[in-house]
């Protein structure tokens, strides 16, 4: 196989794994691999897909048992990624519990997943922020307390975060850049899960674009430099086929650009390397 001859160590920076309701992580890994792709930070899926409601510790447990079993049993590295979906505490609330309540309960969950990070059993927290859908007011308080929240622990142990907001452009990212400079976070650890080719400093704020790898989204992306991730958002759910992207999408994607001159060898061990070290402080 000549898949990726040269070990780049491509990554999906946010690809899901999901036991109960798609391929699980070997078969997904596998695929990965034998497509050329070499490293998954794997966040952790709402506790509801594994039919667990608001057992968000549990949610954080499995995808740290995945992304071991993957590390023993194959050739790809994995690295887990913990936090409290934004449904959820909406799907609190619409349990009929208080806004007050939903809060402190995720509060606790995020300060379980910020153990795992000092045990060293995950990297980041994530995916936290904001609904991709409309909510009132009260709760959008709520969403944005838990997004400060979340920041602060993470800046207590030096970590990187992965949001999920509403479709941002470059109105947003200037808004999650004035929160974490508030709360003293660096910019370059807060990362836009499904963000699209804001590159430039003037688009992003400093906030580190964690790109949605269609082609047309990467080739607008390294046009304007290297200073972003690559990612599919895989959801490994049998039941969407094809929702998002599938697993082989960022390998394939950076591979087929090399050989057709759009990235160099020096982008991507820029893109799936560097940056990916610098940001979580892993090692490759």
């Amino acid at each position: 196989m000549i898949a990726n001859p040269n070990e780049i160590p491509i990554t999906d920076n946010h690809i899901h794994i999901d036991h109960v309701n798609g391929e699980g992580p070997l078969k997904v890994a596998k695929l990965f691999y034998n497509s050329g792709g070499r490293v998954m930070m794997i966040p952790n899926k709402p506790s509801w897909t594994f039919n667990k409601p608001f057992e968000f510790n549990k949610a954080m447990d499995l995808v740290i048992s995945y992304v071991n079993e993957i590390n023993q049993n194959t050739d790809v590295k994995a690295f887990a990624i913990c936090g409290v979906h934004p449904a959820e505490f909406s799907k609190l609330i619409e349990s009929g519990k208080s806004l007050e309540e939903s809060y402190e309960l995720v509060k606790k969950s995020l300060d379980y997943g910020k153990k795992l990070i000092q045990d060293k059993k995950a990297v980041a927290i994530g995916e936290i922020g904001r609904p991709h859908y409309d909510v009132s007011s009260e709760e959008l308080k709520y969403q944005n307390k838990i997004l400060k929240y979340a920041l602060s622990l993470a800046k207590d142990i030096d970590c990187a975060v992965q949001l999920h907001t509403e479709t941002a452009n470059e109105v947003q990212f200037k808004e999650f850049a004035t929160i974490a400079d508030e709360i003293g976070f660096n910019k370059n650890k807060l990362i836009k899960h499904f963000s699209g080719p804001f590159i430039n400093s003037e688009e992003n704020f400093g906030i580190f674009p964690s790109v949605m790898s269609s082609k047309k989204n990467i080739e607008l992306a390294i046009s304007k430099g290297t200073r972003f991730l690559m990612e599919t958002d895989y959801l490994d759910d049998l039941s969407r086929p094809g929702a998002v992207l599938g697993p082989k999408t960022v390998p394939k994607r950076t591979l087929n650009f090399i050989e057709n001159g759009i990235f160099t060898e020096e982008d991507a061990f820029k893109i799936h390397k560097d940056n990916v070290q610098d940001i979580y402080d892993i090692d490759l």
